[in-house]
């Protein structure tokens, strides 16, 4: 059977990831890739699904819960939008009813969040909450997360019974052709892994999700081992 075209630029992206991979000394099998649905209905998905993938990252709350609803058990959900904390309920219902886990929820960016999370963890008695706390590397307004110098503070503050099990970092590279800003905004990340694992050891520290359609062959080289792509795969998103 000839392969879909989706299920062909799958292939031909993880051709890609491994070349990256082996070209910066990488232990390729370390590197996940996980794709971004975001306006994507579900017959592509599904072909997606076919091809062999797993991992699918969601952006928004009503989209995720529509395709959790429809797809297959067995899929590893990502969480990687902004996440309002009056729609944090909704993680706890339906999605974990089906797939018995709570998805990995890329984007902690603020105090706030983390401590609705905690709440609705410990009102449902489900959890821990897998989380990455996402990071603004790049000191740009139009994008969340923490302040690099602002997360070790951050997560040592963390109550010792909080529900959340940070599993490490997450960042979005700069809106830019310039290659070094890409790279140095990734490289802060990786420096603050480093760092925590030796500051807070509570917490594993190993993830860390950078690195999209546009620059994802950087983040492999500056050590991201979950990659949020989605554009490769399925085209440029239609905006609604």
């Amino acid at each position: 059977m000839m392969a879909t075209g989706i299920a062909q630029k799958i292939k031909a992206l993880q051709t890609s990831i491994r070349e990256a991979g082996q070209q910066a000394g990488r232990r390729v099998e370390e590197i996940r890739l996980i794709l971004v649905t975001k306006t994507v209905t579900l017959d592509r998905i599904q072909e997606a699904y076919a091809a062999g993938m797993r991992d699918f990252g969601e952006n928004r709350m009503q989209e995720f819960l529509d395709k959790v609803e429809t797809l297959p058990e067995d899929v590893k959900w990502h969480f990687i939008g902004h996440l309002q904390t009056n729609k944090v309920k909704y993680l706890f219902g339906r999605p974990y009813e089906k797939c018995g886990v709570l998805p990995l929820i890329h984007s902690v960016d603020r105090p706030e969040l983390a401590d609705a999370l905690d709440r609705q963890a410990k009102k449902t008695g489900i959890g821990p909450v897998p989380c990455l706390l996402q990071v603004n590397c790049s000191g740009e307004t139009s994008k969340g997360g923490f302040e690099p110098e602002a997360v070790a503070g951050f997560a040592a503050g963390l109550a010792k019974d909080s529900a959340l099990k940070v599993q490490g970092l997450m960042t979005i590279g700069p809106l830019t052709d310039d290659e070094a800003q890409v790279r140095a905004s990734f490289q802060i990340l990786k420096r603050l892994q480093g760092r925590l694992q030796k500051e807070c050891p509570r917490f594993d520290w190993g993830i860390l999700s950078m690195g999209m359609s546009g620059d994802y062959r950087i983040a492999i080289e500056e050590g991201a081992n979950f990659l949020r792509i989605g554009a490769l795969v399925f085209g440029e998103r239609k905006v609604p």
